[in-house]
Formats: C-alpha cells, structure tokens, sequence
C-alpha cells in the first residue's frame, strides 16, 4: 500500500520507474538516443538515421508515456446495478429467486432425511435439538456470515473465491504471474484507497505477503482448492437436488422403486443441462415465479403442520435444546452435524451468483422471503415428526397434506431442477475468473446476456458437469451418501471463503482487530465441527466427489504453474534492444508496406520468439506493434482506457507496443476489424500527445525557468484538462487563466520549429494510415515449454505431459481471436525450463 499511496499522493501519475532520475544517451541537438530498462522507455530520436556524435546526460525524472495513456479519459467505471429504481430492484429481487436462491431453497427436501439417517429419532426431545440445531445454522451461516458480512466483500459486483483473491491482488502485491506495471493501478476502476497512520497493521500484513514467497503460494493453493471445491459443488448439488425430488415419487407411488427413481432423475438431469445456455436474465425471469410458489408453499405448508400437529415446537428457538441433544448422545449428534449443514446449502452460491444480480436485492429477497419461509418450513416438518418418529426417511412429503401432494411434488421438482442451474451458473462464473486471472486452461465461453456481461456459458464445462453428475446418480443412488459428499463440497469452499474475507477485512477493510478475530474464530470453529463429521462418513462412496476436487485442483495448480515457468522464461530470453537497433530500421530485411500484430504475453522488453520471425520470414511490415492482451485484477476496465502504447525504438523503426488491458469480467466480442480500429485510433492519439508533450518539453531547456516553474512540463488531455508532466497535478490550480499566462511567459519554440514537430507529426500519422490501408497480419508465436534434461523427475512428468497435455487442449489463441487464416502467421518456439 506505500507505492499506492505516494503515487495518490502526487496526483495519480508517480511511479518507481517514472519519477527516479535516468542515464540517457544524447546527440548534438539535444534528442535523446536509446533508453533504459530494454528499450521500454519512449524514444525520441530523430528521422536522420546517419551517426552523430553521442554524449551521456542524467535527466530529471519524467512520465512514462505508458503512464500518460493512462490519463485519457477521467471518472472511473460505475457498477451497473448502482443508483437503480426501487421497481429495477424489485425485479432483481424476484430473479434472484430463479438464479440464486433455488439451491438453499431446496434443502428442506433432503435436510431431515439426511440428519435422521445418521441420528434415528429416540424421542421427541431429539427432534426439537434437532430442529434447534438446524435453526441456528441458518441463522449463523446463510444470513450473519453470507448475506450481513461476505456479501459486502465482494470486488466491485463480482463474487466468489477469485473475486476475493483478485480484491486482494490489487491491495498487495501477491500474484505470482509477474506482469503487475505501475500503470494498472491508474486505472479508474481501480479505486485503492490509502490506510491511515493508525492502522498501520494492514501495511505490515501487506509488507509480509509481498515479500514471503511461502505465503503467495499458500495464498494461491487456498484460492484454487475453494474454487475446485465450487465446480465439486456443481457436480453434486443437481444430483442431490433432482434425485431427493424425484424420490418423492416413492411416496405418492407404492409401487415405485429406488431403480426407478434414478432413471426418471436420469432424464430430469439431461434435459436441464441441455437447457442451460439460454441466458439466465430469461430464465431467472421465467422460473422465478416457480420458485415463489415454492417458497410460499413452503410456509404455508409449514404453519398448517405447526396448528395440526404441535406448535410447541417453537420452543427450538432456544439454544439450550442443542445443549441437551449433544448431552444426551454426543457421538449421534456429532454424526448429525453432516446432515444438518446441509440446510445451508447455496450460500456460497448467493456469494458467487453476485455478479447476476445487487448486493441489495439479495439480501433483501433473502431476508423478507427465503429465510422466513424456510424456518416455516422446518418447523413444520418438525412438527409431523413429534407425532411420527417413524417417517423420517421421507421428511418432508410425509408432511405434506395428502390433498396437496401432487401440487407440491411437481413444484418441488421444478425448484429442484432450477437449483442445479443456480450452482452450475456459479460454477461458470469460477471457471471464467480463474481463467482470465491465469489458474484455468483456455475454454470457450458465450455470453447469454446483452445487458449484463456476467452472465455466460462454457459448452465443454457444461457437458463435463453432466457426465459426472450423471456418473455419480448412477452409482450413488443413496441420497444419505450423496448428502455426504454434499457436505465435503460446501464445507471446503465455506472455509476457503471464511479465510479469504479474514484477510480482506484485515489487509481492506482495516476494521477492529477484535471483530475480525470473532468472524474467523467463530465461523472457522463452526465449519471444522461440521467437516470433521463428513470426513469421517468419507468412506460411504461420497469420497468420490473429494477425488474429483482434487483433480480439479491439480489441474489449475499445473496451469497455473506453467504458464508462471513459461512467462518467467520469457523474461529472461527476452531480446535485447541493442541487437535491434544494429539491424537498423530495416531490421536486416525487407519492410513491406502494412501494419504487424505481433501478439506475446510480455508486458515489457520484446519477446524473443520475434527473432524467430524476422530468421524465418524474408520480410516484415513497414510498421511493427507488439501486441500484450493482460487481464488486470478488476473485474471491468474502461474501453478508453484498454490500451497503453509505448515506442520499442527510434521513431524511424516504426515500432511499438501496446498493452490490452481486460479485467477478468471483461466480454472481448469485438470482432478483428473492430480491435484494429480502435487500437490504431489510440495508437494515433498517442503520437498525437507525444508530439504534444515533446513541444511543451522543448520550452523548459532554460534550467532556471524550470526550478522558477513548475508549468514547464505538462500535458493537456482530450477534455482540454491540464495536467503536469511532473508533480503535482496542474487540476490542483484554481485560476487556470493565470496559469496559461505564467505558461506563456516561458519561452517560446521558434515558428520553424513549430513547423518542422507538425510536419514530422503529420508525416507520421500518414505513414501509419498508409500502413493500415496495405492491410493488417497478426504475427502469432506459440510458445512451449519443456523441463529441462537435469530436472526431477516431477517436473519433467508435469511439465512435458500434464501441462503439454492441457496446453495442447485449451482454446487456442486464432479462436480468441476471432481473425481470418489469411492473415495469420504462426510460428512456434520451445523454451527450456
């Protein structure tokens, strides 16, 4: 937070590279030659490419034209639910029903069943500790730990385990990808805020995870075994939800078996992952009348068995009932505990569907709607059960009035069908964070929605969830051990998400530490009780789901430690600006007319793969842009702010490079033509303010005048604000017409040199529009790795078969793209690691 907050400090345009004094080569008319750190520092040679005579000066510090960019357009991306009409949250709120809440929803089908299999019912006593203990979990989990705290974590709309790591990747300096420029922090959306003098405690917590290497990487497996334990939940919540729907039928049926109800949920699952790529605005829409049915039965079938059977029931609401149930059989209540965790389930699904909806209408459709119909609908059931202990194998449609049944059996199942979607939705949204933060292989993703960016659809994840959902009906059939491996599921992302928002509220939020401590000894204490009684019932068949977390957490372990290798590598053979500038303008080939992508994963210095391109082919374009496409850890960046340009060398080259910027909520629809546009619009505005601030540098040569004003360095943007090339920023100054003629008391640029920085200016601006008309090829370099021969054998396995294997399988780089074949280039390069 110290680099953030200096550069706050000096009006948003301070860096550790820009604002430090640099070695410069000059020749006889003052231009300078060449540039520090590889060539990344803006050029400003001249057109004459004959030698001259060179000395080497120290400046002052100055902007980095990457910096400068940066300041185009002011005001910063607003969250699209802020400022809504209470009618628009109205209607978010009744959709949320359809997309968020169906999971926790559905859990009075199976809550009971679940927690009676594992503790029979010895008396009325035990229901009410039961009851008692069901209450409270959905008092304590789902509404204080979700809706009142985690929610409020979440990064500017987005939720889930990768938007609390991307939240916290954008306070401290944890990734360990190292892509991370000075000038991501100048984004708009960015909003970092600098902590007070008192509150130096999250400065040190973010000294120790910048400087520990441990700590990043414990950091990061947390992150990744939450989020492999949110595609486990996607697995296992619609076989759960569909097949204790289904099972219904074994009571409306006599002659219904168990092989029958896993047939009917068979079909049920088929048909609801088929439909899963219609868009979940549309859907959330068309079901979310379902669901309020469902909620409303819930209550209503709730307060008919409580005036029926027993309204002495309400005594749960006394914790002292939980006291005596664990008292009087400690060893079957710890059993229960699996059970009866899974009342809660789909909290985490209400975090990681934010983006689908406002924190407000989900806390609002949950407080006023879910949470009062649930409670109707648990103590209903517990009611029935006071007088027929024996009916627990199917709580809840034994309590159903008879009269009723076939009503509630069918909504039942629709609200069962729509809760699978809601964790599948939220298992995209994972899937689509983590890829685009670097922890997840390349997929394709569509997005179902025009109005809301969040709202997309991955057609392999989709396939590969049915499969194994469908793997797990079929040979899992019990719902008592589907319901355990239910329980590993939530609980492993329930602790990850407890871990990560201790550490936003401790490194972010800067609040009490005594409050802070109470959130993660409680609510960690809580869920280790409940997963050491899953663990131990792992045996039953639920260990299959455990598998397959971990599968997924070895994939995004191996990817993720790939991709850092092969950056690093990349890095390091980096080619260097002096065996450039010796091939001379040409580069020692032909320059043909037209404009070169070169698209690399390098956010400095020029990837080496291009001294494969210029070896290989027997020309290259009169105008070269290094193209770097970099997710930044924020979930929208600003389409003016998408691209940073900077020159590679002396402006005769006609070479530079350009940085895409996509937070990880980004949608890249545009098609190729589209992209070029706008990239050469920027590139165009760049040179233009380039020009611009090297005729306002050429007033300042008189040192004096410069130490008297501090006016003679600045930058007017677009909007015709003026800004300072050093500090502080010009917008401080209220009489800015005073300031315009202090600026114009400086001295003057002659009308010759005036004439020739327009001519030169003009000059180049045509050659880049000459360059575009000639046409645009994208240069793409498909580098690979490989361990090298001395490596251990680990190390050889992962990188040369399991990452080769993913890298090999993921979506490639053409379709991202999106461009004709016609006009790519391909070359590949295998790097030793």
């Amino acid at each position: 937070m110290a680099e953030e907050g200096s550069e706050k400090s000096n009006g948003g345009l301070g860096s550790m590279d820009s604002m430090e004094s640099r070695w410069v080569y000059q020749d006889e008319e003052g231009s300078e030659i060449g540039g520090d750190d590889g060539g990344n520092s803006p050029q400003r040679d001249s057109d004459d490419e004959e030698i001259v005579e060179q000395k080497l000066i120290r400046t002052g510090p100055r902007i980095d034209s990457f910096d400068v960019e940066a300041l185009e357009v002011p005001g910063a991306q607003r969250n699209e639910f802020e400022d809504v009409s209470w009618g628009r949250r109205i209607t978010l709120a009744f959709q949320t029903l359809g997309v968020v809440f169906g999971d926790v929803g559905t859990s009075p089908l199976y809550t009971f069943s679940v927690m009676f299999s594992k503790a029979p019912v010895n008396g009325n006593e035990d229901v009410l500790g039961a009851l008692s203990l069901v209450l409270y979990t959905l008092i304590l989990i789902p509404l204080i730990k979700y809706v009142l705290i985690v929610l409020w974590a979440n990064d500017d709309g987005e939720g889930g385990t990768f938007a609390l790591y991307s939240l916290i990747c954008r306070y401290a300096k944890v990734s360990l990808l190292p892509n991370q420029l000075p000038s991501d922090a100048r984004i708009s959306s960015f909003r970092l805020k600098v902590p007070s003098a008192e509150l130096e405690r999250s400065l040190k917590i973010k000294e120790r995870l910048e400087a520990s290497l441990t700590l990043k990487k414990l950091l990061l497996m947390l992150v990744l075994a939450g989020t492999s334990m949110v595609i486990a939940d996607g697995v296992v919540t619609p076989a759960m939800s569909v097949i204790s729907a289904v099972g219904g039928l074994k009571i409306g049926v006599s002659w219904i078996e168990q092989d029958h109800v896993v047939m009917i949920a068979v079909a049920f699952l088929i048909i609801l992952f088929s439909v899963q790529r219609y868009g979940t605005s549309k859907v959330g829409l068309v079901v979310g009348p379902a669901l309020f049915i469902w909620f409303c039965s819930l209550g209503g079938i709730g307060i008919y068995n409580l005036i029926k059977y027993d309204t002495g029931v309400l005594r749960a609401f006394n914790p002292i009932h939980i006291y005596y149930y664990f008292k009087r059989d400690p060893t079957k209540a710890w059993y229960s505990l699996g059970g009866c965790l899974l009342c809660a389930t789909g909290s985490e699904a209400m975090f990681a569907d934010l983006c689908y909806f406002s924190v407000r209408s989900v806390q609002l459709t949950f407080v006023f709607l879910v949470l009062p119909c649930l409670l109707l609908g648990y103590l209903g059931q517990a009611a029935y059960l006071m007088e027929n202990h024996a009916d627990t194998t199917q709580a809840f449609f034994s309590s159903v009035p008879s009269g009723a049944f076939w009503p509630v059996f069918l909504i039942a199942n629709v609200a069962a069908l729509i809760a699978s979607r809601a964790m599948t939705t939220a298992t995209f949204s994972c899937i689509k964070q983590s890829t685009a933060l670097g922890c997840f292989p390349r997929l394709k993703i569509i997005h179902t929605s025009r109005k809301f960016m969040g709202q997309i659809y991955i057609p392999v994840m989709n396939w590969f969830l049915l499969a194994l959902t469908l793997v797990l009906v079929c040979n899992i059939s019990s719902i008592y051990e589907i319901g355990n491996a239910y329980g590993i599921a939530e609980l492993g992302v329930m602790m990850m998400t407890t871990i990560l928002v201790t550490l936003v509220m401790l490194l972010i939020w800067q609040i009490n530490i005594f409050t802070v401590l109470s959130f993660a000894i409680i609510f960690l204490a809580l869920e280790l009780a409940f997963f050491s009684s899953v663990l131990w019932s792992v045996r039953d068949g639920s260990w299959i789901i455990l598998l397959f977390a971990i599968i997924i957490l070895l994939v995004m372990f191996i990817w993720n430690y790939g991709s850092k290798l092969k950056y690093e590598t990349e890095v390091k053979q980096k080619m260097s600006m002096d065996l450039l500038r010796e091939l001379g303008p040409n580069l020692g080939t032909l320059r043909a007319p037209g404009i070169s992508l070169v698209y690399n994963e390098l956010a400095k210095g020029v990837p080496a793969i291009f001294g494969h391109f210029l070896t290989t082919l027997p020309a290259v374009h009169s105008m070269i842009i290094f193209v770097c496409i970099k997710h930044v850890p924020i979930s929208v960046v600003p389409q003016s702010e998408r691209f940073l340009f900077r020159r590679v060398c002396p402006k005769s080259y006609h070479i530079f490079r350009c940085i895409a910027r996509y937070g990880y909520k980004d949608v890249r629809k545009e098609n190729h033509q589209t992209f070029e546009q706008l990239l050469i619009e920027s590139l165009e505005k760049f040179i233009r303010r380039e020009a611009q601030e090297r005729s306002l540098e050429s007033d300042g040569d008189d040192s004096d005048s410069v130490e008297e004003h501090s006016f003679s360095r600045l930058l007017i943007a677009p909007n015709g604000s003026f800004y300072s090339l050093g500090v502080p920023l010009l917008s401080e100054f209220k009489d800015t017409a005073k300031f315009i003629s202090e600026v114009n008391t400086l001295e003057e640029p002659s009308t010759d040199q005036i004439l020739d920085a327009e001519q030169s200016l003009e000059k180049e601006l045509s050659f880049i529009r000459k360059a575009k008309e000639s046409g645009v090829v994208y240069l793409l370099g498909h580098g690979s790795i490989r361990a090298r021969k001395d490596s251990w054998f680990i190390k050889k396995l992962v990188i040369n078969y399991f990452y080769g294997f993913l890298r090999k399988n993921c979506r490639r780089g053409t379709a991202n793209l999106s461009v004709p074949h016609s006009h790519v280039i391909q070359v590949g390069m295998t790097y030793m690691v």
